[in-house]
């Protein structure tokens, strides 16, 4: 039964007549205010999406995150309809940009791009003013992107071996550069001064797009960022690339050789990044904006890009918000733990 009639029924049924068969003036305007806001909704949903999408990334443009983000938000706007436009909110390790994405109207027009920062937030800030869990829905992972130790192009160290002998040596007179307390490049570091038993002096930045210039300038000594920020700078040689943070090596950066296989043991790191949007949205948006994702993971275009940048789209089963909520939830105990155990807090 059509909701108009299965609505007046009831009314009827409720005796909310007058004599005549006339519906009371009140009683009839709620009906038409009821009827409209479920029309409305319906086809809001049906329809979604009616105008540009914002895509939140928190932290400095140009640098890994944001990338990664601008990579997928065109296919995913093309597959929508409408525009989506990537917006950089840095910051606070990111919290700052999360942060607005957690109040925003969970109706699928405010989207979060972030990455490993997701879950380092929990152990990091007593005071976070949104829960990672329940403050959002996820959509889906897009990409996990290995890391690598880079430096400036003056470094005397020419190799990871001569550059472990050198951070022995220097310790805390080597600058290093990281995205804030909880990045990845932040973490990264902290476990690379755990395993050599070392203390390095921290340069923060709003994001790694920004040291990146500065590392290029040669402002700092060192930092440890994803490829999609240094696979290109290493290629065309203006900063030095020393070794991988994955179990592997990097196919793109072949010549570079694992922290693990350099006698670090068990060395890894990864910034996965993935698709999350406010708690609330409705199923029929949740579905549209997980198919626009995987369709934007398997556009030629995209999968070409990444490999430039030393990455992949995920698997298709991982692109998926049951898939990112399972992957969230192992990260946040993993690195709850590491971030513990080094005695690390956010201002």
């Amino acid at each position: 039964m059509p909701l108009k009639r299965r609505i007046l029924t009831r009314l009827s049924a409720r005796r909310l007549r007058r004599p005549g068969g006339r519906l009371r003036g009140k009683t009839l305007a709620s009906v038409l205010v009821v009827l409209a806001a479920t029309a409305t909704g319906s086809t809001a949903q049906q329809g979604f999406p009616t105008r540009p999408i914002t895509m939140v990334v928190p932290a400095a443009a140009g640098g890994p995150t944001d990338t990664v983000a601008r990579l997928i938000a065109e296919p995913m706007g093309r597959t929508l309809g409408q525009q989506i436009v990537v917006e950089n909110v840095g910051g606070a390790g990111g919290t700052i940009g999360v942060g607005r994405v957690a109040k925003a109207a969970g109706d699928g027009y405010t989207l979060l791009v972030w990455h490993i920062g997701q879950s380092t937030a929990p152990a990091l800030y007593d005071n976070l003013r949104y829960d990672v869990f329940n403050d959002f829905d996820p959509i889906g992972r897009i990409t996990d992107v290995p890391m690598t130790i880079v430096g400036k192009k003056s470094l005397a160290a020419k190799d990871i071996g001569e550059l472990m002998a050198w951070l022995r040596e220097k310790q805390d007179q080597v600058t290093y550069a990281h995205a804030g307390i909880g990045s990845a490049a932040h973490l990264c570091g902290l476990m690379l001064m755990s395993a050599l038993n070392i203390k390095m002096n921290a340069v923060v930045y709003r994001g790694t797009g920004p040291a990146m210039n500065d590392l290029v300038g040669g402002q700092f000594d060192m930092m440890c960022d994803q490829t999609t920020g240094t696979a290109n700078q290493i290629k065309a040689g203006t900063i030095r690339g020393f070794a991988a943070t994955s179990k592997t090596r990097i196919p793109l950066l072949a010549e570079l050789p694992t922290l693990d296989e350099s006698g670090v043991k068990g060395f890894e790191v990864s910034a996965w990044h993935a698709l999350w949007g406010p708690k609330g949205l409705p199923k029929e948006v949740l579905e549209k904006l997980t198919a626009a994702l995987q369709g934007a993971l398997q556009e030629p275009v995209v999968i070409e890009r990444m490999a430039g940048l030393a990455t992949v789209p995920v698997a298709q089963d991982l692109a998926t918000p049951a898939a990112l909520k399972a992957q969230l939830e192992l990260e946040v105990a993993k690195w709850g733990a590491v971030i513990r155990a080094a005695g690390v807090k956010a201002n």
